[in-house]
């Protein structure tokens, strides 16, 4: 029996009112338990496909199908509402839900300790450093429990230190709920090792270039990032990469 996609691109293109042309007939489905990262040259409609899962725009032509019920956004800043401490940073998005005061409270707990918060929930964004933040953003997505997670780049500003440790950390999360998830990078090794799929965009406007499977299984171990067959990959996706960079737009 085949399983509806969580989330499907059918002959998608979207062209702003300004006349840009964002995606150009994209196809891609993500199915529940696949993690699909996007990379692509700046401007090929990464973000945009992101932003047309979670209903923020909508398509020219074509359609976008999200199959998953709960959904997850976890945007390229923290987004944190300095005034509320972690803890009612991360309750926000079931307060706003109308979940229950004492239901909503213990999925913000359970969520900040699935990311290595518990001991920073009463302190507020200011006392947190940039990954804290981050693992507080990831938190308040995880307290809807979501089927569809989408991750716009949350990366990108850290260290690489402590992007390695959350990429590990969101692994892990993967790997334990099984959620769908779509990842915008820019990093080529981050792609490979967060991922079942790579997807390289070319554009703009964007579209699929190459899709590549990813078959390392997960929980994936650090030290994976120092293997040839990771090294194999990564080189194949750079290559993806560079041809989709040297074409010429449709």
């Amino acid at each position: 029996m085949s399983i509806d996609p969580a989330l499907a691109f059918r002959g998608t293109s979207l062209t702003f009112a300004n006349g840009t042309r964002a995606l150009h007939d994209v196809d891609l489905e993500v199915r529940p338990g696949e993690f699909v990262s996007l990379v692509g040259p700046s401007g090929c409609g990464k973000s945009t496909m992101l932003r047309l899962a979670a209903g923020f725009e909508t398509a020219t032509d074509g359609s976008v199908e999200v199959g998953a019920g709960r959904l997850g956004y976890v945007f390229q800043e923290a987004t944190l509402l300095p005034w509320r401490t972690v803890a009612r940073n991360v309750e926000l998005p079931a307060e706003l839900a109308g979940v229950p005061k004492a239901e909503r409270r213990e999925a913000a707990r359970d969520a900040i300790e699935r990311v290595g918060l518990a001991a920073f929930a009463k302190h507020r964004p200011s006392q947190l450093s940039g990954g804290m933040r981050m693992r507080a953003s990831i938190a308040r997505a995880l307290t809807m429990r979501p089927e569809l997670f989408l991750f716009d780049e949350p990366f990108g500003a850290l260290d690489e230190i402590t992007r390695q440790h959350l990429n590990a950390e969101v692994g892990n999360l993967f790997a334990r709920d099984g959620f769908a998830g779509v990842f915008v990078t820019h990093s080529v090794p981050e792609s490979v090792f967060m991922s079942t799929r790579v997807v390289v965009l070319r554009g703009q406007p964007g579209e699929v270039a190459a899709d590549l499977p990813v078959p390392f299984p997960f929980p994936r171990d650090p030290e994976l990032r120092y293997t040839a067959e990771f090294a194999a990959l990564a080189s194949e996706v750079s290559a993806a990469l560079r041809g989709a960079e040297q074409e010429v737009p449709a």
